[in-house]
């Protein structure tokens, strides 16, 4: 009997890989928009919904990452910056999630001539209001964009380094991946990696393991954002297993970018039971239209996998993150015992006292 939604909303969680110009509120864009005289290609949140064909199968990440022709014309500003990071952490907090890795391309945001360091100081700022208000905890991921130039993303790299320990825990390598390889980047990495600087890299996704190869060997990537495609290359799989490299995986992003075909054949299921550290993540809220309750709930109704599987991959997301060694055991020690109290039996009897017998129904709204 499958377990409703509102159950993996109450799982405490992380969300690792989480774009914030992916994930605004439609309201929030709209509002935005009439406050800066920004032309929209849609007036209401029905109309912007099905311009940016959010939540739809896209069929490749190219058509995908065109909503982010929207998002990012309302995130010119200061105040629009810090506004989206915390909506961003209040909207994670709703459904429990603890912690969350937000990564965004400061050079993305500087067309009405913002200092990429007031764009950086802005999403940290909406980020700790968050947490005063909120209680969520949350970091940065700074990306280059692969498909720019290296020059650029090098000097996102030297604003990782200039704001670690001071907010920003990693680089990453974002953007359009086919004919874009990341080692085309290394100056980036080099930098980051001679400053003891983490490293995450979009690869596996658009393009074959050839990327994943790369992304660790070359650039010295400590997780892999999405990954898919891994399971081509048998050995590289076991290279991943053996060093305890982190899958971002975003199961509807994938289905909707046509980087797997469906989620019932989505890999992250294989790499889960080979032992490979699977984690969780929603890539854009919007863009996507979903949460890590949702994909949690997905991967237990459309693939099959068990509260203790989901549970496994929930301590995989805390074990991944790019926190201190010892912040993290603290962190893994309190979700640990967290979630030894959630199981099917304990939600049955609660289930039963407020509502009576449960169904095997979906939860209302989901398909």
């Amino acid at each position: 009997m499958a377990l409703p939604l509102s159950f993996f909303e109450r799982l405490p969680k992380t969300d690792l890989h989480v774009h914030l110009d992916g994930s605004l509120r439609l309201s929030t864009i709209l509002e935005l928009a009439r406050e800066g005289n920004i032309e929209l290609p849609g007036k209401t949140e029905e109309e912007l919904k099905r311009a940016m064909h959010l939540g739809e199968n896209t069929g490749s990440l190219v058509e995908y990452l065109k909503a982010f022709d929207v998002t990012l014309k309302v995130l010119q500003t200061e105040e629009s910056l810090v506004r989206a990071a915390r909506e961003l952490g209040e909207d994670a907090a709703k459904e429990n999630v603890r912690y969350m890795e937000i990564r965004y391309s400061p050079m993305l945001h500087t067309r009405k001539g913002l200092r990429l360091t007031a764009v950086v100081e802005a999403v940290l700022e909406g980020l700790w209001q968050a947490k005063e208000r909120f209680g969520i905890e949350s970091n940065v991921i700074l990306c280059g964009i692969r498909n720019i130039s290296p020059e650029s993303s090098l000097e996102m790299a030297e604003l990782a380094v200039a704001y670690k320990g001071r907010g920003v825990v990693a680089f990453d390598l974002a953007g359009a991946e086919y004919d874009y390889p990341p080692k085309h980047h290394l100056p980036a990495f080099q930098l980051v990696r001679d400053n003891n600087c983490n490293v995450t890299i979009h690869a596996g996704e658009a393009y074959g393991p050839a990327s994943i190869h790369q992304a660790i060997h070359q650039c010295g990537a400590h997780r892999i954002g999405h990954g898919c495609r891994l399971r081509e290359d048998g050995d590289l799989l076991h290279y991943v297993n053996d060093h305890r490299i982190a899958l971002e995986c975003c199961p509807s992003s994938n289905v909707q970018t046509g980087a797997v075909r469906d989620l019932a054949s989505h890999p992250l299921k294989l790499y889960h039971d080979l032992g490979i550290r699977v984690t969780i993540n929603t890539d854009n809220r919007l863009v996507t239209d979903t949460t890590v309750s949702k994909e949690l709930w997905l991967c237990h109704t459309q693939m099959g996998m068990t509260l203790g599987e989901i549970k496994h991959m929930v301590l995989n997301g805390f074990k991944a993150t790019f926190l201190p060694f010892h912040s993290k055991q603290a962190f893994l020690r309190r979700i640990g015992r967290e979630l030894a109290q959630f199981t099917e039996e304990s939600f049955a009897a609660e289930a039963a006292a407020v509502d009576g017998p449960q169904t095997s129904e979906q939860p209302a709204g989901q398909a």
